[in-house]
């Protein structure tokens, strides 16, 4: 029977990401001037937790790294060891270590120990009292623990016999054993019953354990925490004449001695299986007690507990990568149950109006039938909607990544910020909240590199020292919101404008509204930073950050006071699996227009119409030209119109700027599920996906951005601004 510990990886990766989220928040709110214990508890129990898992798992170099900082974590919490902030900011380094770790774990690759050996160094020469970070040799020798004298001890490990069956494997003790000094191995095989009587799920072992070089005890104890209940275990530590003389005697012993019972056959079999070694790092003698001496971390794959081919794996290589998931509270789950249980009620009395024949079905039956399609519609809709409710997380899953960041990248540029976060329990889409990370993290970098002041420039202006950052997010309508606001300089009209006129996107003479100036951050490649950094300058990929948003059918604008501040305000979709869209139709073919893009739908003549440079057609609509989009054309289909004036004209917005696409009619608005065309097909440039209509036709979802490309639209824009600047004002 072969026990595969991979099924459980990904309850460890969850668990070990959320426990270094905790972790993480604790140290930031850690003052090393006043401990508070049940923080330093908090920061050493996730510690623990991801070392012992790790070690269960055989993620060798994650055990290793954390049992370090753990160490250090035990002597801070028992008050023999004084923590500085360079130990803090050196802890956050350790978390971010690990979590790239379990990251790399995650996605099926190899840890690479270079990433975090100098991290381990430093926590060792801390652990050794070796100078760091302005701390003196002799401060950090006053600061460290007391070490136990001796360095020698004698381990008696006698495991109940049920102990293999919770999964613990001896070996992998012996192997973190290893790590802590130079370890000497008997195996006492007295117990050992017949062949026939021996148990697949049974320990008949024990050992005597010699282990030289470790002066902490407590280390060693560390190693045999999670069996402690389930086995026998001494300590006695071992003068430095009794070594010698005890090692020798393991070694000469033989099995005719009463402390080592002759093995049979089969018993010898067992023991050889126990401890064999593909590399002969293990050393065995042919006679005799086992004596091991394990020069270094054998690189086991199996270890066969006994013939009856028992075997639990422990990986060697990198686990495949992990499903996603996602953590659901039990309230959910009940509701979802309940309404399961209405439906099932609902679809019984439908059933039953069903039966007999149709001869039978009475004014009655229809009245009650159309009562139990109107459940059935109602029970159908809060279905759904329990449902999506089940995808949905409270920002705070993605907030709480920032306090870090902005500490940071203030520490970084030497400024003071304060960070608030509100609305952190308004809820998104699982999908929507992971793809908008990224443009948050882009909008905060920002406001604190080139929004926020110096110190010195903020109290010359009046204003505190600390800068304020205001993340906030709340719920308005069928959409969420998320503000990015702060209180630094705002953005520079005067500077914007002549970028803007450096590279050409706006001439000297133009007039623009200040709404109009701010829109210019997002143009391609538009930076007003006067060096390039590492951290970034406001405008300096903004283009790209708008973009990630609308993929999302969501927007994006600034508003913003010179000297008080700028406000960017995020406004997304509740989730990207059901939208709220127009039904459009163009010959026999329906199309889903999403009802955010749409400004307005008209009929137009053709005295409204104009022609660019290139041939491009053009919508005059008030005081605007709009470029014409042919939804036809593009998708190589019929239409029934014409001319233009039989048809209807949508006019939709994309980057603040509006096109008109071209279709026969308008259908119904209604919400649509998204289907994704690249999952089930493949990519189709201008459609975003698809969804099944009531009829059960399929219908596809127009991508906006992707159409008006196709269609040349973007090209008659740039035709168009060129014309309304010789033509300033239009009749």
């Amino acid at each position: 029977m072969a026990v595969d510990v991979s099924q459980f990886y990904q309850v460890f990766f969850e668990e070990s990401l959320e426990g270094l989220d905790n972790m993480e928040s604790a140290l930031m709110a850690l003052d090393p001037q006043t401990i508070d214990a049940e923080t330093i508890n908090t920061i050493f129990r996730a510690a623990h937790s991801i070392k012992g898992g790790s070690a269960t798992f055989g993620f060798t170099e994650v055990a290793a790294f954390t049992h370090v900082l753990e160490t250090l974590l035990d002597e801070v919490r028992e008050g023999s060891r004084a923590l500085h902030a360079d130990h803090v900011d050196l802890l956050l380094r350790s978390v971010d270590a690990m979590r790239l770790m379990i990251e790399t774990l995650q996605a099926g690759d190899v840890i690479d120990p270079e990433d975090s050996k100098e991290l381990k160094e430093q926590f060792e020469a801390i652990l050794k009292g070796e100078s760091f970070a302005g701390v003196t040799p002799q401060v950090a020798e006053e600061q460290a623990a007391p070490s136990t004298q001796n360095s020698t001890w004698q381990i008696h490990f006698a495991p109940h016999p049920e102990m293999l069956i919770t999964g613990n494997e001896p070996i992998r003790m012996f192997r973190e054993l290893s790590e802590l000094g130079e370890l000497h191995v008997e195996c006492l095989t007295g117990e050992l019953p017949s062949f026939e009587s021996i148990s697949p799920d049974s320990c008949y072992l024990s050992w005597n354990l010699t282990l030289q070089g470790c002066e902490n005890l407590e280390e060693i104890k560390e190693v045999f925490e999670w069996v402690e209940d389930e086995a026998d275990i001494t300590y006695k530590s071992l003068k430095a004449d009794e070594v010698k003389d005890y090692i020798q005697n393991a070694v000469d012993a033989t099995g005719a001695d009463n402390t080592v019972a002759p093995a049979s056959d089969a018993n010898q079999f067992m023991v050889d299986s126990m401890l064999q070694s593909p590399k002969n790092e293990v050393e065995t003698p042919k006679a005799g007690p086992v004596e091991t001496v394990v020069k270094e971390q054998p690189n086991v794959e199996s270890i066969s507990k006994n013939n009856a081919a028992t075997t639990t794996t422990v990986a060697k290589t990198p686990p495949k990568p992990a499903e996603a998931s996602i953590r659901v509270g039990t309230d959910k789950i009940d509701q979802l149950i309940n309404l399961v249980g209405e439906l099932v009620i609902t679809q019984s009395m439908l059933g039953q109006l069903g039966e007999g024949d149709s001869e039978d079905f009475t004014q009655e039956k229809l009245l009650r039938l159309q009562e139990g399609l109107s459940q059935l519609e109602q029970n159908t809709r809060e279905l759904q909607e329990s449902v999506m409710r089940i995808r949905m997380l409270p920002i705070s899953f993605s907030f709480s990544r920032f306090p870090r960041m902005v500490r940071d990248l203030s520490q970084r540029l030497n400024k003071k910020i304060d960070l608030v976060l509100q609305g952190e329990q308004t809820e998104l889409d699982k999908t929507v909240m992971e793809k908008i990370g990224d443009p948050l993290v882009h909008l905060v970098r920002n406001s604190v590199d080139h929004g926020i002041e110096s110190p010195a420039d903020r109290v010359k202006a009046g204003k505190p020292e600390a800068g304020k950052v205001v993340l906030n997010a709340y719920h308005q309508g069928g959409n969420v919101v998320i503000e990015i606001k702060d209180d630094g300089a705002g953005l520079n009209r005067e500077r914007i404008l002549a970028k803007a006129i450096e590279n050409g996107v706006v001439q000297a003479g133009d007039s623009l509204t200040d709404e109009q100036i701010n829109d210019l951050i997002f143009q391609p490649g538009f930076s007003t930073a006067a060096e390039v950094s590492d951290v970034s300058g406001r405008g300096v990929g903004m283009d790209v950050v708008r973009r990630n948003i609308q993929e999302l059918n969501g927007t994006v604008d600034v508003k913003s006071v010179a000297g008080k501040g700028s406000t960017f305000t995020i406004r997304l979709p509740l989730t990207l699996a059901i939208l709220d869209g127009q039904l459009v139709r163009v010959g026999v073919e329906n199309y889903i227009f999403p009802l955010v893009s749409i400004v307005e739908s008209i009929q137009v003549n053709r005295n409204q119409l104009n022609r660019v440079a290139g041939g491009s057609q053009v919508l005059r609509l008030r005081n605007e030209y709009i470029p014409i989009v042919y939804l036809h054309e593009v998708y190589s289909t019929q239409a029934d119109f014409h001319s233009i004036e039989e048809g209807l004209v949508v006019v939709v917005e994309f980057e603040n700027n509006k096109f008109g696409i071209v279709v026969d009619d308008l259908l119904a608005q209604q919400q649509v599920v998204i289907k994704s065309l690249e999952t089930n097909y493949r990519r189709v440039e201008g459609v975003s996906g698809a969804t099944i209509l009531g009829d059960g036709q399929v219908a596809l979802i127009v991508d906006i951005a992707g159409l008006v490309k196709m269609g040349g639209a973007t090209q008659a824009l740039k035709q168009i601004e060129s014309m309304v600047k010789r033509q300033p004002k239009v009749a």
